[in-house]
């Protein structure tokens, strides 16, 4: 152990870097759900409504949801 340093110290060394390495995930998390979710928004506002219609469509056939 480096001179002048308590085991004390070093185990809140410790959690102080394991809460930041926490705070920087959770970080990448919210802007990859971010990017994702103005990503969907993107592609939605700009497709035709038919294909909208059309592709809901197939998903409720697909999943035996009747839709007709």
């Amino acid at each position: 152990m480096p001179s002048g340093v308590t085991a004390e110290e070093i185990e809140d060394m410790k959690a102080v870097a394991l809460t930041q390495v926490k705070a920087r995930a959770r970080t990448l998390t919210y802007a990859a759900i971010a990017t994702l979710g103005l990503g969907v928004i993107s592609v939605a506002g700009h497709v035709q409504a038919a294909a909208l219609h059309d592709a809901a469509h197939d998903v409720r056939h697909t999943t035996g949801f009747p839709c007709h």
